[in-house]
């Protein structure tokens, strides 16, 4: 996903997304080791949506904090 859809997320939104990439980070590192794992390329594409979730949450939650 691009960072632009995640920030139109609210916060909330953003921990069950991290949640959900998360399981599916899991699920392809076993497929991996098991060497049943087909497209190499989405492990690195998923590592990288969870750094954008985690970055965009991060900043929602410092607005928050200077709003309230």
């Amino acid at each position: 996903m691009k960072a632009e859809e995640f920030r139109d997320m609210s916060s909330d939104q953003l921990d069950d997304q991290l949640v959900k990439l998360k399981k599916e980070q899991f699920n392809l590192r076993f497929q991996a080791a098991s060497g049943q794992l087909e497209n190499t390329s989405r492990v690195r594409q998923l590592r990288r949506d969870i750094a954008r979730v985690m970055t965009i949450a991060h900043q929602k939650r410092e607005q928050e904090q200077k709003a309230g």
